[in-house]
C-alpha cells in the first residue's frame, strides 16, 4: 500500500490578550469572542486552517541578570504546501482498440480528407459541430454517421 502524506506550511500567531470594541457587542466576553473570531476567520480567508491554541512557557529578560518565564498563549494554523502533488495519483490508460479496416474503409475521402471528420464507437459524439467546407463532403459525412447508426442498432 502505497500512502501519499500531504506537506503543509505552519502558521503561528500570538492568540489577542484582550477584546476589541466592536458596535452591538457588549461585555468583555463577548468583545474577546468577537476578536478571536475575526483572527480566526481573517486566516481563514487567507487559506490557513486553524489548528488549536497553545500556551506556552517563554523565558523574559528582566533587568540586567533576572529572567522571568512568561507563558504565551499562541493560535497554530497551517494550510497545505503550495505545489504539493502528493495527492495526485495518476492511472495508466488503455488505448482503444484499432479500428478494422473496413470501417476505416467506408469513412474515408478521397478528395478532402481533412475536412470531414467522422465519430467511432471509441469516440462518441461531443455535440460539436464538425467544421465542412464543401457540400460533397457533407453528404459523405451524413452517409458515414447514417451506416454508424446502423451498424450501432444491430449491435
Amino acid at each position: 500500500m502505497d500512502f501519499a502524506m500531504t506537506l503543509y506550511d505552519y502558521k503561528v500567531v500570538p492568540a489577542p490578550a484582550r477584546g476589541t470594541k466592536a458596535r452591538g457587542i457588549k461585555g468583555p466576553d463577548a468583545r474577546f469572542a468577537n476578536t478571536i473570531e475575526t483572527v480566526l476567520n481573517e486566516m481563514a480567508a487567507a487559506g490557513w486552517e486553524f489548528q488549536r491554541a497553545e500556551t506556552l512557557p517563554s523565558e523574559e529578560r528582566h533587568g540586567l541578570t533576572h529572567t522571568a518565564t512568561t507563558f504565551r498563549t499562541l493560535l497554530v494554523f497551517r494550510r497545505p504546501r503550495p505545489g504539493d502533488i502528493s495527492a495526485f495519483a495518476p492511472r495508466r490508460v488503455e488505448p482503444a482498440d484499432p479500428r478494422p479496416e473496413a470501417d476505416q474503409d467506408e469513412t474515408a475521402q478521397d478528395d478532402a480528407p481533412a475536412t470531414t471528420v467522422s465519430k467511432t464507437p471509441e469516440q462518441p459524439d461531443n455535440g460539436v459541430e464538425d467544421v465542412i467546407d464543401d457540400e460533397d463532403a457533407i453528404s459523405s459525412v451524413l452517409q458515414s454517421r447514417a451506416q454508424q447508426l446502423q451498424r450501432e442498432g444491430k449491435q
